[in-house]
């Protein structure tokens, strides 16, 4: 047995754990985002919850590890060999990929993940086999792959994009106009019964059909249950009914129960699901070693891979618990789940995406059908309705995300949806169906109001947009490593696997790094009475110490045309600016939970946040010109120009200083002196102009270095005054506070 196939079973099982690891980050959002939406336990009870769906999922999942084996390419037609550098580039691909959209916080699918890397990795390795086979053609690569059942997969996919998306209108629009958001009396009355249905639908597709392809169920008893099923399910409904009826009459939350069963649910599906996406390729590849091994004949065709998988056991409950604990100790997953959750929300969220012109030409479409809806609605049916969609107020909701009617709409929609395609072995992808219904309840409960609606239905299509990119991703990346490992061997083998570890590292670092910038950014974290109204000083005082700096240095770097110091700058000031833009979006969810005897307080907060914006946006358009004219090796300054600018960079330094020592010391009393100093400035510049534009008519001078020593000017003259203004704003802002306290 050549060692480069010990080493790539090796490199399979790693990547197996690495992608179990990085799968379960990206797809956790899936089936415990609606119990962290609504807050319907703590977190490590919901955790402990989806552990144990995970565990007895990964059981289940037996029966889907065909796909991997023979679902995208004819294994009979591949030797040994070629097989396994088909498996090791389509891990390869898989992690690259998965971990790429993590960074990004973006939920994607592993399911067409696996089956694009599968099919771009197939199809480079035939391309290889066609180019060293004079026998032969491009036109024999249909052959190859099982385009059939791959086309099945896709398909099944896509209709279950759309499906879900009107299930969970359907299912949602009904459900409030039954329950309405004060659904307590509602729920006394016949809650029992929504729930029990809820339950045996979660019963009969996560149980019954999942377990149909496992093993632990005879096929005797699996016909006779399906013989059954439809008096089975009736007598579970009235069972489930009447024990739930009991426990709301000794005041138990029925509604949790119902809750945290399609958590349980879900977690189940998705290991059933889902697992073939991380295990099933290393589990092909440890196949098709023992096949090889067996007949000791390397060069042998995997036919064996057509018949049915057995994998053992204990694989199986090895990768249900590094499922568990990553889903316990993953920091990664709850950025994911930050989208999913922002997009339904019923609260006013800080929206993460812009509007385009097809979201907006879609809300316009929708409030034109809304408003022939109330034309031509008979108007106490439309009254009648439209009292079930009146909303409770945010206090109400205590900060949840929504309610756990549409928590239960979510979960026992997307479980049943999922569980189906389970049981005809259609690996369906558990994210696109369960962001679709929360996507399609959200609509049907009018969480898209006319203030967020553009941006919701942006969000959406951004993500719908990064599936495309995934399923195009996943073949491109894929085919790429095919090809270099069928042509390089042992050397493309080594080069990917470094370049795969430098790209989980480098995301690491990123991460982490991106965590504390977050963290610098915010002026508010915890409590806002006391972060708002303290922390706000330090801010301020940091930044005005960042803006001297980073203006010095650039006036440096331009008087020396140092490129590489002028590009920090810009970085450093756009950076600066990004972070006040943060602020400046955040500033009416932070005054919403100002104490009431704080609110006066509020409106001085709000120069302070808007100053900090202008300040920043002067001085990164005093660096971003500075860097473009070195940039694109433009003349530099005159000997002159020099000259009145280091005067103008004293004043400045002198200004910014005197800023810093009142904000240390939070003692004020010498801001009439700040405003004389500016008004020297002030004079100074005038004056430093109209030596410029004697010089223009005198001398010959660089027009585009003449335009920048203007644009210098004036943005420093713009960055002193708002730098004035905010310290003055600060002041009043920390007078106001003491006086209030």
């Amino acid at each position: 047995m050549d060692p480069i196939f010990v080493v790539i079973l090796i490199v399979l099982a790693i990547l197996a754990v690495i992608d179990l690891i990085v799968g379960v980050t990206n797809d956790a959002v899936n089936f415990i985002g609606a119990s962290l939406g609504t807050k319907v336990a703590s977190k490590r009870t919901i955790l402990l919850v989806a552990s144990i769906g995970i565990l007895v999922g990964v059981v289940t999942s037996n029966g889907m590890m065909e796909v991997a084996r023979s679902g995208v390419f004819h294994p009979e037609m591949f030797s040994f060999n070629e097989v396994m550098m088909l498996l090791v580039g389509a891990m390869l691909a898989d992690v690259i990929l998965l971990n790429t959209f993590n960074l990004l916080g973006l939920p994607t699918s592993t399911t067409v993940s696996l089956i694009f890397e599968l099919l771009g990795s197939a199809v480079a390795v035939t391309c290889y086999k066609v180019a060293n086979d004079s026998g032969l053609s491009l036109a024999d690569v249909g052959s190859f792959i099982n385009s059939g059942k791959a086309l099945a997969m896709i398909s099944a996919i896509l209709v279950s994009v759309v499906l879900s998306f009107a299930v969970g209108v359907v299912i949602m629009y009904f459900s409030r106009i039954l329950f309405s958001f004060r659904y307590n009396k509602a729920m006394n009355r016949y809650g029992a019964l929504w729930c029990g249905v809820a339950l045996v639908g979660i019963l009969y597709f996560a149980i019954f059909k999942g377990l149909k392809s496992s093993g632990l169920i005879s096929a005797e008893t699996m016909a006779m249950l399906n013989e059954n099923m439809t008096a089975i399910l009736f007598y579970f409904w009235i069972g489930f009914s009447v024990i739930l009826f009991l426990l709301q009459r000794i005041k138990v939350d029925i509604m949790k129960i119902t809750i945290l069963s399609g958590t349980f649910a879900l977690a189940l599906a998705f290991a059933g699901n889902d697992l073939v996406n991380f295990i099933g390729v290393p589990m092909a590849g440890l196949d098709s070693y023992q096949l090889a091994l067996d007949s000791g004949d390397m060069n042998m065709m995997m036919s064996g891979l057509a018949g049915p998988a057995k994998v053992n056991p204990w694989f199986l409950i090895a990768a249900g618990v590094v499922m568990v604990l990553t889903l316990f100790f993953s920091r990664t997953a709850m950025k994911v789940a930050e989208t999913s959750l922002n997009l339904a929300s019923q609260n006013d969220e800080d929206e993460r995406f812009g509007s385009n012109a097809i979201s907006r030409a879609l809300v316009r479409f929708a409030v034109g059908a809304s408003n022939l809806y109330e034309r031509v609605m008979p108007k106490k049916l439309a009254a009648a309705i439209e009292r079930q969609f009146i909303p409770i107020s945010e206090e109400e909701r205590e900060g949840k995300a929504y309610d756990n009617i549409r928590a239960i709409v979510n979960l026992s929609a997307a479980a049943m949806l999922i569980c189906i395609g389970t049981s005809f072995k259609l690996p369906l992808s558990t994210t696109y169906v369960i962001f679709m219904v929360a996507m399609g309840s959200s609509l049907a409960d009018r969480a898209w109001g006319r203030e967020s609606a553009v941006y919701r239905i942006s969000g959406v299509m951004v993500v719908i947009s990064g599936w495309f990119m995934t399923a195009i991703s996943a073949f491109v990346i894929s085919f790429v490593i095919g090809i270099a490992l069928m042509w390089g061997g042992w050397f493309a083998l080594i080069v990917v696997i470094l370049l795969c570890g430098y790209a989980l590292c480098h995301s690491l670092i990123f991460k982490s790094k991106k965590s504390s910038e977050d963290k610098k950014s915010m002026i508010v974290a915890g409590d806002a009475d006391t972060d708002v109204l303290y922390s706000c000083t330090k801010v301020v005082s940091e930044t005005m110490e960042r803006v001297s700096y980073i203006y010095n240095h650039m006036l440096v770097a331009l008087f020396n045309e140092n490129r590489k110091v002028l590009k920090e700058a810009v970085a450093d000031s756009k950076e600066m600016y990004d972070e006040a833009n943060v602020r400046k979006y955040e500033i009416l969810s932070m005054l919403k939970k100002l104490e009431d005897s704080k609110v006066e307080t509020g409106h001085y907060y709000v120069q302070v946040v808007d100053f900090l914006c202008e300040v920043s946006k002067a001085l990164l358009h005093c660096t971003r010109p500075a860097y473009e004219h070195i940039d694109n090796n433009h003349r530099g300054f005159t000997e002159e120009q020099i000259h009145d600018l280091k005067q103008i960079n004293d004043e400045v330094d002198a200004i910014f200083d005197k800023i810093n020592e009142m904000l240390s010391r939070k003692d004020f009393t010498d801001l009439d002196e700040i405003m004389v100093m500016r008004d020297k400035l002030f004079g100074t510049i005038a004056d430093k102009i109209k030596n410029q534009i004697k010089r223009l008519k005198t001398e010959d001078m660089s027009t585009r270095a003449s335009m920048l020593y203007m644009n210098i000017l004036n943005e420093t003259k713009t960055m002193v005054l708002q730098s004035r203004n905010l310290l003055k704003s600060q002041a009043y802002f920390l007078n106001e506070i003491k006086s209030v306290n």
